[in-house]
Order: structure tokens, then C-alpha cells, then sequence
């Protein structure tokens, strides 16, 4: 009898366990990913790139539709998973440095990021600090002890607005060399990273804060001379002689890292199953090969360590934007 019985007991768990993986999630067609800008910009490129690896590799059962949605520095995109698509299994939306940032500087009107699901980061673009290859400066001690001896005597070209991501990286490398009045600090805001650059080697400006990728072609010229790598270690190949702010001393990271969030409706299978899966795209070839392609440096966090990393990246620069009189 007690035989019977345990192997009816068996059966049952057998028949649970099987009922359970059949009610896992599988997306059950086509994939929108929501890009909060205009066609090509950082995050239509992660979500096209993206969308190409998830369909070419078989991990989706349909096509991935990438939807722009600009406005507000991607916070028309975020208002509008939150307060429409809140649990829409089928919807990933591309996010970045950027989104924390202005998520940070309450730049996102009653929002926060407590109001989605970080699912995963797949690569990082990281910061660079910079000067023309006739500058005076040669090394990072030399620029900053100029702004040791007075913070309003260097001035810094960046791509971002007055407070933004590059801005920020000037005043995170300041801080950590114990720079007093951050406020003095010049940053003069250009359209874009190239602008930026230009200015800098016509010798108007003193030095640049941008991103590796969008300094390759003047670096590999010879015009652009890299005081510091915001990274935690060298970066790999052709970058690998380009010294960091932390070998020299100056305990700045900074990268600007492209990844995803999902609605907050969602349920824990549905999240699950989609940093499962951005795991997975972020092992593939395919996907180390646009990395290479496109500047991308590996860096990859997924599920509550990319969540945690994520609130302290908010908590960071909220702090750092007081500091400077961005916000209360």
C-alpha cells in the first residue's frame, strides 16, 4: 500500500513538474522593441542590433518591430510603458547611461526607477578624458593639478547637455581627485561628440569628455591624446595601451552602458525569461561581433545585480547633480 502510494505521490509531482514548464513563458509573437529616440540614435541602434541577434539565433518565434518613440530625452517612452503598457509580456525598451541620468535629475516628471524592470545591460561605451595632440597637458596629474590650482582654468568640450552624461564624467573625476568648488568647473555643451572634438583640437577648448566610440577615428589619427580610460581595467585590442583613470590614481568608472528594461506589470516568469534570454544574446558571436563593430565594450549585468547597479548609478549622480545645483 505504501508503495501505491509513493508512486502515485511521484506521479503527481511528475505530472506538476511537467504542467509548470509547458506555463513557462514564450513570447507568443512579434517583439516590440520601444527605442526612445529618432532612427539612429544610440538607442534605435540597441534595439535593431539587438532585435537582428534575437530573430537570426531563433530565440524569439517572430520578427522583433523596432517602434522610435522620442521625446524628452526618453521619457515619453518610459511615461508611456508605465502608464499604458505596464504589462505587455511582449515589449522590451531600450535604455542607457542616459536614462539613469535624467531618471537621477528628476527629469522624468513623477517618475522613477522603481517603475519598470531592469532586465539586462549587453555592452558599455566608456568615458574618455582628452586633449589635443599640441595640448601642454601629456598627463591626467598635469590637467588635474591646473584644476587643483584653480577649477575655472581648464575647460572641457562635451556632447552633452549641462548636466548630462559627459558634463557629469569631468565632475566624477574632480571629485574623486579632491577637487573643491565643482561648480567652477567649465563644460561647454556642443551638438554632439564630433563638434566637441573639433573645438578641442582647433585649440579653443581645453580638453574633451566623451566616449571611446565616438573618438576612434581621431585617436587612431593621432589628433586626440587620451589622458584616461574611464574603465575599471584596460580596455582589450588596438585601446589597450591608453592608461586609466584608476592606474593613475583617480577612482573614476564611468561607463555609459546599453541595455533594456521591461514593463513593471510583468510577471517573475516574463522577467525571468527575458534576462534568460539577453544572457544569452550577449554569449553569442554574432553579438560580440556588432559589439567590436560598434565600439562596445564588454559589460554585462542582468536581473538584481543589474537592478541594484542600476538604483546606485541613480543614487550616485542624484548626488553628484546636487553638488553642482542641478537639483534639490
Amino acid at each position: 500500500m505504501r508503495a501505491k502510494t509513493s508512486l502515485s505521490l511521484i506521479a503527481a509531482t511528475a505530472l506538476t513538474l511537467s504542467a509548470s514548464v509547458a506555463l513557462a513563458f514564450q513570447p507568443s509573437g512579434k517583439i516590440d522593441c520601444l527605442a526612445p529616440s529618432d532612427p539612429g540614435g544610440g538607442w534605435d541602434f540597441t534595439c535593431r542590433s539587438v532585435g537582428r541577434v534575437l530573430e537570426q539565433q531563433d530565440m524569439v518565434p517572430a520578427s522583433v518591430q523596432t517602434t522610435n518613440m522620442a521625446g524628452a530625452g526618453g521619457g515619453v517612452a518610459f511615461a508611456h510603458t508605465v502608464s499604458k503598457r505596464k504589462n505587455d509580456e511582449q515589449l522590451i525598451v531600450a535604455a542607457s547611461t542616459a536614462t539613469t541620468t535624467r531618471l537621477a535629475q528628476k527629469q522624468f516628471p513623477g517618475m522613477n526607477a522603481d517603475m519598470v524592470k531592469w532586465a539586462a545591460a549587453l555592452g558599455a561605451d566608456y568615458g574618455i578624458i582628452a586633449v589635443g595632440k599640441d595640448s601642454p597637458y601629456s598627463t591626467l596629474d598635469e590637467l588635474i593639478a591646473a584644476l587643483k590650482e584653480n577649477p575655472g582654468s581648464v575647460s572641457f568640450a562635451g556632447g552633452s547637455a549641462l548636466g548630462g552624461w559627459d558634463h557629469l564624467k569631468v565632475l566624477q573625476v574632480a571629485k574623486a581627485a579632491d577637487i573643491d568648488n565643482l561648480r567652477k568647473i567649465k563644460y561647454l555643451s556642443y551638438n554632439n561628440g564630433g563638434e566637441a572634438i573639433t573645438q578641442v583640437m582647433g585649440g579653443h577648448v581645453a580638453a574633451f569628455t566623451g566616449d571611446v566610440s565616438e573618438s576612434m577615428g581621431f585617436i587612431q589619427s593621432g589628433d586626440l591624446k587620451v589622458l584616461a580610460v574611464l574603465s575599471d581595467e584596460r580596455l582589450p585590442g588596438e585601446l589597450a595601451d591608453l592608461p586609466t583613470a584608476k592606474e593613475q590614481g583617480i577612482n573614476t568608472v564611468a561607463p555609459n552602458w546599453r541595455g533594456f528594461y521591461v514593463p513593471s506589470g510583468v510577471s517573475d516568469d516574463v522577467y525571468g525569461w527575458w534576462v534568460k534570454t539577453l544572457d544569452q544574446v550577449y554569449e553569442t558571436d554574432a553579438w560580440k561581433q556588432i559589439m567590436t563593430q560598434n565600439g562596445l565594450m564588454p559589460f554585462h549585468k542582468s536581473g538584481q545585480e543589474f537592478t541594484d547597479y542600476v538604483h546606485q548609478q541613480v543614487d550616485d549622480i542624484h548626488s553628484l547633480s546636487q553638488e553642482i545645483g542641478l537639483v534639490k
